[in-house]
This record gives C-alpha cells, sequence and structure tokens, in this order.
C-alpha cells in the first residue's frame, strides 16, 4: 500500500488558488481514477477535480470553505501500488553553514561569499515589505507558478515596475538569486546586555510610571469583525450577494478605477443580414440541430475588423502596451441565476460561419450548465455583449480588464428610412441596429475607436446575401 499525496492542481493561466466548495467523497470511500472528488470555485469558474490514481481516500486535509494555493496538499489517498523509497542524496546538505558563519564573526574573520548558496540579490535581501492585492501580469504569475513561488513570497517580491509592480525580470532574477524564502519573519537580535544606570532621583522616580509585571501577558490584537449586516425595516428584503455575484462587483469596479472609459455609437442598416439569416435558419435547425443566431455574424465582423485594427487588440501592463496576435472574443452569456460570465472564442479569425455558430452554441450550453473549463474563460483579447437579446437598442458597457475595448450589440428594429437608387430616393423599411463601443482612453483614441466600430458597422451592412453556411 501506499500513500499518495492529492494537491490542488492547475486550473487556468494565471490562477494561484481556489476554495473548495464540497467534498464529493468521504474518507474511507473507495475512488476510481479521473473520478471527481471535490468541488472547486476559482475566480473564474467552478469545476470538479478528479482523482489522479484509484485508491482510498484516507484522509481530507482541507475543509469545505478553505482557500487553498495551487499544489498545496488537499488530501490523501491510500493506492494499492507498493510506496517507492526516496533516494538518498549523495552530499548531505550544508547544515553547519550558519554555525561557521557565526563563529568566524566572534574570530573577527569574514566569510566567504561563496560559502553563502542562492545569494539574494540587493533588493530582495534588504527586508522586504509586503504588497498584498498588488497587480501581477499573467506572466509573472505563470513564472511564479511554474517555479512553485507562493503568492506569499510573491507579495514580499520588490518590484521594479510602475506602482512597484513585479517584472518579468524581478521574478527572473528573483529565481536566479536561489528562490530564498522572503515571508519569513526576520530573526530577532539578541538584546543588548544591560549595562550599570545611574540611580534615579527622588524627583525622576516620583514621576516614573511603575514597572509592568514581567509575567503580564501582552494583549491580544483584536480581530477583525465581520461587517454587520444592513438594518432594513419589513417593507425590504435583504440578499447577500452570492460569491459570483461578488466577484462580478469588484471587477466593474476595478475596471472603471483602471480605465477611463469613453462610447461612441454607430446605427448600422443590417437588412441583408437578416434577410439572409431568415433565408437559412430553418434548413440549419435541421441539419445541425442548433439555432443559427446572429450573434457569430456579429463576431465575424468584429474578428475581420479586430485584422484592420490590430491596435484595438491588445492590452495594458504598466507604460506598456503589449498587442496580441492572436484574436480570441470573449461573449458575454446570462447565467440562469442572473450572474454574467464570459467564455472565449479562441482564434475566432480563423473560423468560418458554421465554426462560429457551433462554438458559441457550445460554450453557451455549457455555460448556463455550469460545465465550462477554465480554459474556456482564458486569454480573451476583445469582448462582445448582445444587449438585442434583452431588447435594449443599446448600451454602455464596462471593459474586461486586462483588455481594452469592448462592443455592445443592441436588438434589431424596422424602421422607415431613405434608400438611394438610380432612379431617385425612396422611403422604406430596413432593418436597424446600434453598436456601442467602450474602449480605455489611456492607449484608445477617439479616431481608433470611432473608426473600429465603424468598420464593424460596414462588415454588418455589406454582408454578402449568396455567403454560405
Amino acid at each position: 500500500m501506499a500513500r499518495v499525496e492529492m494537491t490542488m492542481p492547475k486550473m487556468g493561466e494565471s490562477i494561484m488558488e481556489g476554495t473548495v466548495l464540497k467534498w464529493l467523497k468521504q474518507v474511507g470511500d473507495a475512488i476510481e481514477q479521473d473520478e471527481s472528488v471535490l468541488e472547486v470555485a476559482t475566480d473564474k469558474v467552478d469545476t470538479e477535480v478528479p482523482a489522479m490514481q484509484a485508491g482510498t481516500l484516507q484522509e481530507i486535509l482541507v475543509q469545505e470553505g478553505d482557500v487553498v494555493a495551487v499544489g498545496a496538499p488537499i488530501a490523501i489517498i491510500e493506492t494499492e501500488a507498493e510506496a517507492k523509497s526516496e533516494p538518498t542524496p549523495s552530499t548531505p546538505a550544508p547544515a553547519a553553514a550558519p554555525q561557521a558563519t557565526a563563529a568566524a564573526s566572534e574570530s573577527g574573520s569574514t566569510p566567504k561569499a561563496e560559502a553563502v548558496p542562492y545569494l539574494p540579490s540587493p533588493a530582495v535581501a534588504s527586508n522586504p515589505v509586503p504588497q498584498p492585492g498588488r497587480f501581477y501580469s499573467p506572466l509573472v504569475l505563470s513564472i511564479a507558478r511554474e517555479e512553485g513561488i507562493s503568492m506569499q513570497d510573491l507579495e514580499y517580491l520588490p518590484g521594479t515596475g510602475a506602482e512597484g509592480r513585479v517584472t518579468k525580470k524581478d521574478i527572473l532574477d528573483y529565481v536566479a538569486d536561489g528562490k530564498q524564502p522572503l515571508a519569513q519573519p526576520q530573526p530577532q537580535q539578541a538584546a543588548p546586555a544591560p549595562t550599570s544606570q545611574p540611580e534615579p532621583t527622588p524627583q525622576a522616580a516620583a514621576t516614573a510610571p511603575p514597572n509592568p509585571k514581567p509575567d503580564a501577558p501582552k494583549p491580544k490584537p483584536e480581530e477583525p469583525k465581520a461587517k454587520p449586516a444592513p438594518s432594513v425595516n419589513g417593507n425590504a428584503e435583504l440578499i447577500e450577494m452570492d460569491r459570483m455575484r461578488k466577484m462580478i462587483a469588484q471587477r466593474m469596479v476595478d475596471s472603471k478605477r483602471i480605465s477611463p472609459h469613453v462610447t461612441s455609437f454607430v446605427e448600422a442598416d443590417v437588412t441583408e443580414l437578416v434577410n439572409w439569416r431568415n433565408k437559412h435558419k430553418d434548413a440549419y435547425k435541421k441539419r445541425e440541430g442548433e439555432n443559427l443566431t446572429f450573434t457569430p455574424l456579429f463576431i465575424q465582423a468584429i474578428a475581420r475588423a479586430i485584422q484592420d485594427f490590430p491596435n484595438i487588440n491588445v492590452s495594458v501592463e504598466g507604460d506598456y502596451i503589449i498587442k496580441k496576435r492572436d484574436v480570441n472574443i470573449g461573449v458575454a452569456v446570462a447565467l440562469p441565476s442572473g450572474n454574467l460570465i464570459v467564455p472565449v472564442i479562441h482564434n475566432a479569425d480563423q473560423l468560418n460561419l458554421n465554426g462560429l455558430s457551433k462554438r458559441m452554441n457550445d460554450l453557451a450550453n455549457r455555460a448556463r450548465q455550469n460545465k465550462l473549463k477554465p480554459e474556456d474563460l482564458e486569454g480573451g483579447t476583445y469582448t462582445v455583449s448582445n444587449v438585442g437579446s434583452f431588447g435594449n437598442i443599446m448600451g454602455t458597457p464596462i471593459i474586461m480588464q486586462p483588455q481594452v475595448a469592448i462592443m455592445a450589440v443592441g436588438a434589431i428594429k424596422k424602421k422607415p428610412a431613405v434608400i438611394e437608387t438610380p432612379q431617385g430616393d425612396l422611403i422604406g423599411i430596413r432593418h436597424f441596429m446600434f453598436l456601442s463601443h467602450s474602449y480605455d482612453h489611456r492607449v484608445v483614441d477617439g479616431s481608433l475607436g470611432g473608426m473600429f466600430v465603424r468598420k464593424v458597422a460596414d462588415y454588418l451592412e455589406q454582408f454578402d446575401p449568396n455567403t454560405t453556411i
């Protein structure tokens, strides 16, 4: 029999921890390989964690509600395989180094630098101050995860970037220095030997405060109290936000704080688009067993416009603009709970209409069934929100950080319009919709933001009625 540690798995890019929602197995239960053992929530998605090996759940190390770092042990599984003995290192660790250093100090000699393994850089060695809640780029978090650097040590790592952020060079220098633990408490210096003090004068003795008793217990700092629930009267109902709503609220507040939002509007004549969909939707439903919606048509137009204006497909990190080669378009999906989630269509510019339609339907269905995987929510470079599905004609959407732009597509409405013909102008009934483009004014000026949304409208208006799907 062998005891195997089950650890918190890697659940996606930039995810460093997860919250245990529910144990699906109890101590003593038999577990098959790849069988789900517990449910875990991250800041992206809720998911089930399977067992990597078959066996018996012998011990649960974390409880429901605990926040656990990626790679940390969460359970012990007893397997049928024999435990393998760990190889004995050929050379013992230099445990006597601290004593040797102390002895050298007492004798007045200076120890050689070569005797200290993994000498930290001066920035790391100068008693760094922790920076809880500091922003970390996906690249820095990815390196930290690969190198096994904990979030606690990452908070102590001095940053040379804008606003004290940790750069790629900072974390790579830390790795090269040997990843000395930064969050360990500093050793207390020995108290100086008591020296003879002059006897206090009677006047000083009378005014001096009495010496505290040496065995008097120090008062413990008060633990932060939970924020009390607001008081309401009998005509109101008090509802606590669920976990996802709290995350959405925090992200929206952060986005408005980080990005100065500007919104441009364009009205597009999508009559040809509407006629084409009406012509093909029944045959598509019969052939594919899925609905042909307008969303993949909008996504295709946006992907084409991104190729024309690649500077809209960027993110911001400090004083740097990161231009993305991949066109990964996130689509906001409303959940039955009333919350919102944004799955991503990766490489949307490389898919035809049928591919976009099937990918969109798959993501939307799995989102509503709470079956999305972490990778379904990662890597978005631009986002679209179909507010028209709720009957809204336009909106001012909030940017998904760290992206710099988002588009809201409104409801399609029939309107009378002037139609230009070789014989003269006529009044006719056309289908119109508004496109609302919110963008980060730090890096997207009105010219780029306005030209981009106009280009999307052009692609929709110029839709080829002979398109096949």
